[in-house]
This record gives structure tokens, C-alpha cells and sequence, in this order.
């Protein structure tokens, strides 16, 4: 493998797994407080999404007027892929290894399209392929959890971070009205 592919190859696997804690860092400090006098993240997901989307069956899309609401504004994601990078484009320019810096950006890109898609698919289900495979009710489920408990399950694509970080949730600690659908699981006490 020449010395560029193996590169992007390092670059795209270490950042996937670097953006799980990134999406972490982001959702629980920036989306879920107010980061000094900037307020538009938290306002924008904090106050309205959750105030929109809870674990009971307004988990679902209920008013067609709150569409916008799901996802993020259509800026956000070049602003995260550019703040994202920067590391990677310092590393690559130091070692001479730009194939670190593609591997980043194709990695970022692909999580933030992945995050986006799927969380579109949580809120607003129609039986898509995407909405059929275990991994997507699990992913779904943690989902949930987060509307139920807002300082839990940060993660939407890859809860890598919250299992680290402590923030991990697999079921809910007390019964609760919660969403129902195919693509939906029980997230109940056992008990």
C-alpha cells in the first residue's frame, strides 16, 4: 500500500472515531448550554428541537410546521467540517502526509451526512430501508433515551463517546410513555 492511501486509510478510521467524540463534545457542551453570550446552538436544539421532540409520541413528527426543526441549519455542517479538519490539515502539513487530512474530512463529512440522515429517519419514520436493520433500532433507541434524559446518550451515530465518557444509557431508569413504532424498541426497565 503506498504511503498516501495508507495515510488516508489511518486518516478516515482514526477520525471516525475521533468525530464520535467530537459530535460528544459538541452535543453536550455547545448544543446543551450556552457557550458564554453564544446561545444559538442551545436555543436552536436545547430549547426548541426537545421542546418539539420528546420520548412520548411527539418523538415522531406531529405538525408539518416543525420539519425544520430536525435538522441542523444547512451551514452548520460546512462550519463543523472546516473547525473539524483543522487539526488533521496542521498534522498533515507537519508530516507531509496529506492523504491525513482527505482521510479527516471524508470521515467528518461521512458521519455528519450519516448523523443528519438518520436522525431525519428517528423524528420523521416512513418504513425506509435505512429504518429496517437492527443496528438502526438500537442507534433509535439510544436516540429516545436522550429526549427522555437530556444529559444522557449524547452520540446519535457512533455512541463510542458516551460509553467512554459515562454518559451511556440502555434503558430508561423508570417507566415512561414512550414513542412506539416498527423502527422504534422498548427502552423500558427490565424490571
Amino acid at each position: 500500500m503506498s504511503p498516501f492511501l495508507l495515510s488516508l486509510v489511518i486518516g478516515f478510521a482514526a477520525n471516525i472515531v475521533f468525530a464520535s467524540f467530537f459530535e460528544w463534545l459538541l452535543h453536550k457542551y455547545v448544543m446543551h448550554r450556552p457557550l458564554g453570550s453564544f446561545r444559538y446552538a442551545f436555543q436552536a436544539h436545547a430549547v426548541v428541537h426537545h421542546q418539539t421532540f420528546k420520548a412520548d409520541h411527539s418523538y415522531h413528527l406531529i405538525e408539518e410546521s416543525d420539519k425544520h426543526t430536525i435538522p441542523m441549519a444547512w451551514w452548520n455542517g460546512p462550519a463543523l467540517i472546516l473547525i473539524f479538519s483543522i487539526p488533521c490539515a496542521l498534522i498533515s502539513w507537519a508530516t507531509g502526509y496529506w492523504g491525513i487530512h482527505i482521510g479527516a474530512i471524508t470521515a467528518f463529512t461521512s458521519y455528519y451526512c450519516f448523523y443528519e440522515y438518520i436522525h431525519w429517519c428517528m423524528h420523521l419514520p416512513k418504513a425506509r430501508r435505512v429504518e429496517k436493520p437492527r443496528w438502526f433500532r438500537l442507534l433509535n433507541g439510544h436516540h429516545l433515551l436522550h429526549h427522555r434524559y437530556m444529559h444522557k446518550n449524547f452520540n446519535v451515530v457512533l455512541p463510542l463517546a458516551d460509553l467512554c465518557l459515562g454518559t451511556l444509557i440502555i434503558r430508561s431508569k423508570t417507566r415512561f410513555m414512550q414513542a412506539t413504532g416498527p423502527s422504534v424498541p422498548d427502552v423500558q426497565p427490565l424490571a
